[in-house]
């Protein structure tokens, strides 16, 4: 278990929500799956709420923006200056859909495409650091990137946000960790995914630590949620792959506890 009071160094994957067309029923097969509480993310928040495990903030939730797009885990990456970010973000051939703009006094942030077409946010601390607890039951535990465009995808990481990669490639998968400038942690995944299906976009995946990844799975199918990948050993752990009843797909697994 690792509790976070400070702001997160820039280029740590430090938040993940969910836009859902029915916010009422997602909370409520989260809170079932995952025991959290939720508190509201203020009287202009829209509906936002955030998702907490013993009282700490650990993901958000909220109504979907626009009804005709899919629904999915967003990954937001930190940032110490969100408008060089994105002015980064154009030069190195990504696209903003929504230009940096303040959330109250929580922060600032903006949402993007990467070069190769997966989403992604970007958060600029205020009073809202992002994720507060990680690496326990119910909350953020990884981070990855899948992209059919694995050197492209590494080469804009790298030019927005100075990060370096160590390859962990064996058995004909290709993948990297990301390491942040600031110290070098690993912090994020890629993955060169080539299984992704004409029609998925490239993406990054939500992954939450559990600490019983058969009853984790067991209990999302008893509350309407299908396993895209049963439950399975892998070196990091084990885990499975989930579709909630809404479309969003994320990951279980019961990897080593970090202290972040």
């Amino acid at each position: 278990m690792s509790t976070r009071i400070s702001s997160w160094p820039a280029a740590t994957p430090m938040w993940v929500d969910l836009g859902a067309n029915d916010p009422k029923a997602a909370k409520s097969f989260y809170s079932g799956l995952f025991g959290w509480d939720f508190i509201s993310g203020g009287q202009d928040a829209g509906g936002y709420v955030l998702a907490c495990v013993g009282g700490r903030a650990v993901a958000g939730l909220g109504p979907k923006q626009d009804p005709s797009m899919p629904t999915t885990w967003t990954t937001f990456l930190a940032s110490d200056d969100v408008d060089v970010t994105a002015k980064k973000i154009s030069a190195a051939g990504g696209q903003l859909i929504a230009q940096p703009f303040d959330v109250m006094d929580s922060g600032r942030m903006a949402l993007a495409v990467d070069s190769a077409g997966a989403v992604f946010g970007v958060w600029q601390a205020g009073n809202h650091i992002g994720a507060e607890r990680v690496n326990e039951h119910g909350a953020l535990c990884w981070n990855e990137l899948h992209t059919r465009d694995y050197a492209a995808a590494r080469a804009f990481y790298s030019g927005v946000f100075d990060v370096s990669y160590q390859d962990v490639t064996e058995d004909g998968l290709v993948y990297s960790t990301m390491r942040r400038p600031l110290d070098g942690r690993e912090v994020a995944g890629v993955h060169h995914d080539t299984g992704l299906s004409g029609t998925t976009p490239n993406l990054w995946m939500t992954w939450f630590a559990s600490d019983f990844v058969e009853g984790s799975a067991t209990r999302a199918v008893e509350l309407g949620a299908t396993l895209l990948e049963p439950v399975t050993d892998s070196p990091l752990g084990r885990m499975a792959v989930v579709r909630g009843p809404q479309g969003e797909v994320f990951g279980l697994i019961d990897a080593p506890r970090t202290s972040e």
